[in-house]
């Protein structure tokens, strides 16, 4: 029987805009989709690789996406003294073909999700501006902010206010107001002229 010898995994660290959050970028998928731990009990229920992270003292977030890992540190540490710590147990961790997110993370998500009113019902003529807001976002946000380590999702519209959640190295970070307020709520208001502002809640 012939065994299949997996490609050495390659890891590779990226800044953010948030100084606090790095990005370990690897040659393998991860996640097909984005999940973010901001805390241990969350990673301890869905996420081995994240609940592994949290167990250095300096971790205070995981965010996984794809082929990448954002960890998030608390500002007291600093990354020339952690990051190769990190790097080797991410490295070792994807290497050893470690559990990432557990089966059935998405699903919970949603119905945690639907139980919180995020995905509001909008009828008639809103439906319709609530779809086009949530295309412009996915096809022209997401994928920027992706690159930079973090996430975006639509939350509401209410009134001409967007209401959006920042996951990832885009949550707590000082350039994601500048972002949002210069690149985002510019653009919506321009492409759907009923948008009077955007505004953010940390994820």
């Amino acid at each position: 029987m012939s065994t299949v010898t997996q490609n050495p995994v390659m890891l590779y660290t990226e800044q953010t805009p948030n100084p606090e959050s790095l990005k370990f970028v690897t040659n393998r998928m991860l996640y097909r989709g984005t999940a973010d731990f901001k805390d241990e009990s969350m990673a301890k229920e869905w996420s081995p690789i994240a609940e592994k992270l949290f167990e250095f003292p300096y971790v205070k977030g995981v965010y996984v996406c794809n082929n990448f890992v954002t960890v998030s540190k608390e500002f007291n540490y600093s990354w020339d003294d952690i990051m190769l710590k990190l790097k080797e147990f991410i490295k070792g961790y994807i290497g050893d073909e470690g559990e990432i997110v557990k089966e059935g993370f998405q699903e919970a998500m949603a119905a945690i999700e639907a139980e919180n009113g995020v995905a509001y019902q909008y009828t008639g003529e809103m439906a319709e501006l609530v779809k086009k807001i949530k295309e412009l976002i996915d096809t022209y946000v997401k994928p920027a902010v992706e690159m930079d380590g973090g996430n975006i999702e639509f939350k509401s519209f209410d009134e001409g206010i967007v209401t959006v959640v920042l996951q990832g190295s885009c949550s707590g970070c000082p350039s994601s107001t500048v972002t949002l307020k210069a690149g985002i709520e510019g653009m919506l208001k321009r492409m759907v002229p009923e948008v009077k502002e955007v505004v953010s809640e940390m994820g």
